[in-house]
């Protein structure tokens, strides 16, 4: 029930330029296991009523989210984890669900299987289109809780808030060593000019 486009439109109206956010998800491959780090590349959009455009009026804009997540912001943050020898996975595929239920069994392995996601989550969709649509960098830093339910081990919201309590400090750290390491001009992306030719 978050209004997503009333905070990422407030961010705007503060001058905010860039979107750093940390998020607790699932694991759909055995590889990414709980306590790990991801910086997705890509997602699945699976959420069904969440309002995903400022445009749904007379002006239409065709964002482009071929590379939804900032280049530069993930550069930065992909070096920044690799000096500080901070585990992670540099790319993945996120599946967003809109919860706040968990997913079934068959559910958890059509995401696996048949769209061969990495992780899965309730939070990036549509906060990343939006953040698009005002022209904020945006990252996305995923913080792995659990296997789902795929892997035949049930989910529990204590289990996932016990792991998430323990990468709190791995999570602040990595905010700290990341945040001086941006730059104010923001040259290596093209975040800022995202409407460029997508208004009609």
């Amino acid at each position: 029930m978050i209004n997503y486009r009333a905070n990422i439109w407030a961010l705007k109206e503060l001058g905010i330029k860039r979107i750093l956010a940390p998020s607790a998800v699932g694991s759909l491959q055995f590889d990414y296991k709980p306590g790990d780090i991801m910086l997705p590349d890509q997602f699945i959009d699976f959420t069904k009523n969440r309002k995903t455009s400022f445009y749904d009026g007379s002006q239409v804009c065709h964002i482009s989210m071929a590379d939804p997540f900032c280049s530069d912001l993930r550069y930065i943050s992909s070096k920044c984890l690799t000096d500080n020898k901070i585990k992670f996975h540099q790319k993945g595929t996120y599946v967003c669900i809109e919860g706040p239920r968990f997913s079934t069994r068959s559910e958890s392995k059509m995401f696996r299987d048949i769209y061969h996601a990495d992780i899965i989550g309730m939070t990036i969709v549509p906060e990343c289109i939006l953040a698009r649509e005002s022209e904020i960098c945006y990252l996305s830093i995923s913080t792995i809780t659990d296997y789902d339910v795929w892997a035949d081990q049930p989910v529990s919201t204590k289990e996932i808030v016990e792991t998430l309590h323990k990468n709190v400090e791995k999570t602040k750290e990595i905010l700290s060593k990341l945040i001086p390491l941006i730059p104010l001009e923001r040259s290596k992306c093209n975040c800022g000019s995202a409407l460029t030719d997508a208004i009609l």
